[in-house]
């Protein structure tokens, strides 16, 4: 109960959590490049995030096979972008992994699968054994990923400009009042 008294505090101040995710990232990147070594790990890490990243960007319910839920027209009636990955879920951190594990413990049901900043965390701790540093050429893994990560996002993109949705918003939308009222 802690650990989620912990993230219901965390939940709304989206800032300062990803603030301290881009820290643990950093920290992440600064290890590997200075141990030199783990970059089958640093693969995997950059996967996972690129799925989560996916979801991210993705409505809940697909057009393409549940048929057309996003307004089409600018006279359908107007629904908000819902994510298939919340940002919480995405950012979802260790301590709300934790939490998430006591849950099973006690009989609940564990929703703590996703989260970026869970799995720099445990991507981290992978580094302190020898058993996770397999030898590769590394410069072979990184134009692989850039390969999927840009083939992916093209998909993506094309997806999102057939469907026409943005997964972001920028705030309320605000509007004047007519000329001449005060």
């Amino acid at each position: 109960r802690t650990w989620q008294i912990w993230m219901d505090k965390a939940a709304p101040h989206t800032a300062p959590r990803w603030a301290a995710t881009v820290f643990i990232m950093l920290a992440y990147c600064l290890r590997v490049y200075l141990i030199n070594g783990w970059y089958i790990i640093t693969y995997g890490l950059g996967i996972y995030a690129l799925n989560l990243l996916i979801g991210f960007l993705s409505p809940a319910t697909d057009p393409e096979t549940e048929g057309p839920t996003l307004p089409t027209s600018k006279d359908d009636e107007f629904r908000p972008f819902v994510r298939r990955l919340p940002e919480f879920k995405f950012w979802r951190g260790l301590a709300a992994a934790l939490a998430a594990r006591r849950l099973v413990s006690e009989g609940a049901r564990w929703t703590g699968r996703y989260g970026l900043t869970k799995a720099f965390c445990v991507a981290f701790c992978m580094t302190f054994f020898s058993l996770f540093n397999i030898p590769v050429f590394w410069p072979i893994l990184l134009m692989y990923f850039f390969a999927l990560f840009f083939l992916t996002m093209k998909r993506q993109i094309k997806h999102m400009i057939k469907y026409k949705y943005v997964p972001f918003s920028f705030g309320k939308a605000k509007y004047k009042g007519k000329e001449g009222e005060g």
